[in-house]
């Protein structure tokens, strides 16, 4: 795993609100569902981001919401500029984050796990 600089951090958790605000406020597109940004990545040079989003439906829904949003990279990235004061604005890939799906199926599987045991019995 590549070491983490603190600017790099920094600015990646900034472009995380941003793109998150630019999403909820400008970005109007009926083929969106519930999207939030779960996380961002930037290179060491600043100039590559990986936009991590979750969003709230089936398969088709995380496919579509995702080329949506690369499709869209060029209007995102044009509003990040004028939001951030940045030399140069990295360039955004958007990624599907699937660990909120899958700490609901762990969830599932813990539950049913318990559900099917039985207590240990009193032997008074």
């Amino acid at each position: 795993m590549p070491r983490e600089f603190p600017r790099t951090r920094r600015v990646g958790e900034q472009i995380q609100r941003e793109v998150a605000g630019i999403l909820q406020e400008e970005f109007q597109d009926p083929r969106l569902g519930m999207i939030s940004v779960s996380g961002v990545e930037v290179s060491r040079d600043l100039a590559h981001a990986r936009v991590y989003i979750s969003v709230l439906g089936g398969d088709e829904d995380v496919n579509e919401t995702i080329r949506v949003l690369n499709k869209a990279a060029g209007f995102i990235r044009h509003q990040l500029g004028q939001r951030m004061r940045l030399r140069s604005v990295p360039q955004l890939r958007f990624l599907y984050d699937g660990s909120l799906a899958e700490g609901a199926r762990m969830d599932a599987l813990i539950a049913a796990a318990l559900a099917g045991r039985r207590p240990p019995e009193n032997e008074d």
